[in-house]
Parts: C-alpha cells; sequence; structure tokens
C-alpha cells in the first residue's frame, strides 16, 4: 500500500492538523506497508453465531460490576497472561495463547436482519429494519469478493458456506455474490455433516447419467444459447453459465469430492469435534482449508434461537420461560467449548494455523443489563469477536470497553475495519474498489487494524 493509497480516503479525512497531530504515527504505519500486500493468511474460515452471543458471558467478562449487570458465571486465567474469559469454556481457555480478541465491536444496527447484513459483508445497512430484504442493490459477501478480486486458480472453489441459509423471517442479505455476479456465488450446501450418509448432490452424478454424457448435454446447451443469443444480452446469463462450468469441473475433480468426503476421517477426530451439525461442519472447514478453498462460511445455526431450547441460535431475551442462562449453560457454550478448541488444535498440529484465519462473532452482542427475564437483549454498540491464526497475534486485546461492557473506552471497530483488517490479511488492499449495478465505484474495507498483526 503507498502513501498516495493513503492519500486517497483516511489523510484527506483526517485533514492538516490531524495528520501533524494525533493520527500521524497510524498514517506512518499504514504508509509502510509500501507496495503490493503480501498475504499473511491463505485461507479463512468464518464462524458466523447467529443470533448475537453475549460478550458479558463469555470473552468480556466484568466480575466487579453490579449483579445486575455482570453474569453468573465466574471469569476464569486463561493460557494467555491477563486474559479471562467465562469458566464454562475450559478447554477454550487452554487456547487463548492462539488468539486475539477485539472487545469493542461497534455499531448502531438493533435488528438482526440489518446487523446479519453488516457483519457479513463489513458495509452499514441502508435501514435498521427487521424487514430488509435481500437485494442486489445490497454488498456481497466476504468470501464472494475474494472470488471477484483473488480467485483460486487450484481447482477449488474459492468460496463455500453451509449448512445453513440464514434468516430471520426473511433471508439475510450477503450470504452471496450480489451486484458482483452469480459467478462469484458460494458453492453453498444445506446438506448435514453429522449425517451418517452426508454427500453432497451437487458433486454426484444422476444414476445412469455418464461424464461423456453430462458433457454432450452442455455442448447442445452451448448451442442453443449462441442460437437465441441468451449470453449475448444477459449478464446473469452469464453468470449462470461460468456457474455450470465450474459445478462441472467440480463434478469431475477427485480432489472436490474427497476434500467433502467426511467418511475418510477418523470416528476419533470426528469425535473430538463432536456429533453435531456445528462440529462436523467445523471439522469439514479444516478438510476444505487442507483442500486449498480460500474462504468458508460455516452458520452455527439457520435460526437466531429466540424461544428454541436446545437448538438454533445465541438470540435469548428469556421469552416463554426460556432462560437465558440455562440454554448457553447447557447448548451453545459447551457446544463452541467443544468445537472451537478442537479446531484450533487440529489446524496447529497439521501446520495451517499460522496460514489461516478462524474468525469467531455474530451480528450484535447482548445488553449489559439482565432483563425482568433474567436474558439479555440486542446490544450491538460495544460486542467481541475473536480472531485466530492467520497472520494475527496470539494471546492479545485490542480494544477496551468500559466498565459494563456498555461502549468501547478505546479503539472501537465497525465491522468495516474488521473487513479491511482480513481482507488485508489475504493480500488484498482495503482500498480496492468493486462496482455496484449502477457502476458506481465502492471500497471494501474501512481501516485496516495493523495492531491486530503478528
Amino acid at each position: 500500500m503507498t502513501f498516495s493509497a493513503i492519500n486517497r480516503r483516511a489523510a484527506i479525512r483526517v485533514g492538516g492538523a490531524g495528520m501533524l497531530g494525533m493520527n500521524m504515527p497510524k498514517l506512518l504505519r499504514a504508509a509502510d506497508q509500501s507496495g503490493s500486500i503480501k498475504p499473511r493468511a491463505k485461507s479463512v474460515i468464518f464462524l458466523f453465531q447467529w443470533g448475537g452471543p453475549s460478550q458479558l458471558d463469555t470473552f468480556d467478562m466484568k466480575p466487579n460490576a453490579p449483579e445486575k449487570v455482570r453474569s453468573p458465571y465466574r471469569p476464569i486465567s486463561t493460557s494467555a497472561p491477563g486474559i479471562q474469559i467465562c469458566e464454562l469454556m475450559p478447554e477454550m481457555a487452554k487456547r487463548m495463547h492462539h488468539c486475539s480478541l477485539i472487545r469493542t465491536m461497534t455499531h448502531t444496527m438493533n435488528n438482526h436482519a440489518s446487523a446479519g447484513y453488516y457483519a457479513l459483508s463489513g458495509h452499514k445497512p441502508p435501514t435498521d429494519d427487521q424487514r430488509l430484504r435481500d437485494s442486489l442493490d445490497l454488498y456481497p459477501a466476504y468470501g464472494s469478493v475474494v472470488d471477484h478480486l483473488a480467485p483460486n486458480t487450484n481447482g477449488m472453489p474459492t468460496f463455500v458456506a453451509y449448512p445453513h441459509v440464514i434468516r430471520d423471517g426473511s433471508v439475510v442479505p450477503a450470504q452471496h455474490a450480489s451486484f458482483l455476479g452469480k459467478r462469484h456465488d458460494p458453492l453453498r450446501f444445506l446438506e448435514d455433516p453429522n449425517d451418517q450418509s452426508f454427500k453432497l448432490p451437487e458433486l454426484s452424478l444422476p444414476q445412469g447419467l455418464s461424464i461423456d454424457r453430462l458433457h454432450r448435454r452442455r455442448e447442445m446447451q452451448k448451442l442453443i444459447d449462441q442460437q437465441t443469443k441468451i449470453l449475448e444480452y444477459s449478464d446473469r446469463a452469464n453468470g449462470f453459465d461460468d456457474y455450470y462450468q465450474r459445478a462441472m469441473s467440480m463434478l469431475t475433480s477427485d480432489r472436490v469430492r474427497k476434500a467433502f468426503d467426511l467418511s475418510s476421517e477418523p470416528e476419533q477426530v470426528r469425535d473430538r469435534y463432536g456429533r453435531t451439525t456445528y462440529g462436523q461442519s467445523c471439522l469439514l472447514a479444516r478438510r476444505l482449508v487442507e483442500a486449498g478453498v480460500k474462504f468458508t462460511t460455516v452458520y452455527f445455526s439457520a435460526s437466531i434461537g429466540g424461544r428454541r431450547v436446545n437448538e438454533g441460535g445465541w438470540d435469548t431475551h428469556g421469552f416463554d420461560n426460556t432462560r437465558m442462562y440455562e440454554i448457553v449453560n447447557n447448548y451453545q457454550l459447551p457446544i463452541t467449548d467443544q468445537t472451537l478448541p478442537t479446531l484450533l488444535d487440529d489446524l496447529e498440529e497439521r501446520g495451517l494455523l499460522d496460514e489461516t484465519l478462524v474468525v469467531w462473532m455474530g451480528e450484535f452482542g447482548r445488553t449489559p443489563d439482565i432483563n425482568k427475564n433474567i436474558s439479555r437483549d440486542h446490544w450491538p454498540r460495544c460486542y467481541t469477536t475473536l480472531l485466530a491464526g492467520g497472520g494475527v497475534k496470539g494471546g492479545y486485546v485490542y480494544g477496551t470497553s468500559d466498565e459494563h461492557a456498555r461502549m468501547p473506552a478505546e479503539n472501537p471497530v465497525k465491522p468495516e475495519d474488521l473487513a479491511a483488517t482480513i481482507f488485508h490479511l489475504l493480500g488484498i488492499d482495503p482500498l480496492t474498489e468493486i462496482y455496484d449495478r449502477d457502476h458506481r465505484p465502492l471500497v471494501i474495507g474501512g481501516d485496516t487494524i495493523y495492531d491486530l498483526f503478528a
């Protein structure tokens, strides 16, 4: 990154006085990243915790806060000096020396749909509205941007997302390529990796249909397309054609089929991850990284949770006597404390952690004040994201929340800044512009958090 690139956004914004004052060190540090950005990570595993985990009951506990604020759980020490986390994550506590915590994620979207879109795209939605609908006018998913700017050339898909399409009533935007075109959509599947018979229908030919016959069908389709000039007039059709070609290449690729073959994993490895949909999904994410997939998104749940017990996401208001702490104690945190440490261990044992960025986050946190249902409500103004591997520091905390984890006390981080940091770690300049349907240039990220870099 050159200093002229910094000038294009940061220097103009801070003005002359800022450049001579407190912003100068940050600008100089950014300017020092001269030339092209060298990737620190080859792959990203994005673990999206739909529903919004509580920062106060996981990674930013406030044991000295008043009873109506502090968690009923105790904080415990970890393998990282000075970092404490929830007592219900003893295994995760042993791995915190691998992790960085951003304790000052912040935005103002209170509704799941808008906050989810913000988290999955790194771009502020046009409105804070639970009725926010998926649209080609809205921003694409992180993995689709990566596929657009730095696609794989190794025969593997660039972007894979599974095992859910998340929604809260309507489908949440930013789970696909949007205006970038269908060719950059993820390879998505909804089959359960925990099923004994798990396999992808996309990677299996119908009975009686050979590869040669499939190719002949495709050649006939091309002839029809040419005669009707479909591809000449429709960008969307072009996108489908590219998507079809990629699907064809995957159908005939032993490397792709082997990557998705969970049955080849030893039973003890599968047991370590946990025999749950989420646990086996995280194991599959490791296999995809190993096979060369660049961006893998794993959704914790299809739904926010709400009144559900032992299923769904992290949205636990306590309605209808579904107490937050009963659900978290018996469901979300036990799964997290089995699966996340196992994923980090497995990546490290295979020599993949240093080149694989693991991101664990939700769309927002929970209120500092415990509500009348002995639960917590939505809180986007201050929450925590965990990063590990892929060029970030281990045993590190960026940003400080106030005494109740209500607001950032120093170093607030917006989703745009997290997006910039992820792209930078992959070697993609966050100042890169992509173009929407009206050919307007859009910068892909905010301000890179260089202090996180190892």
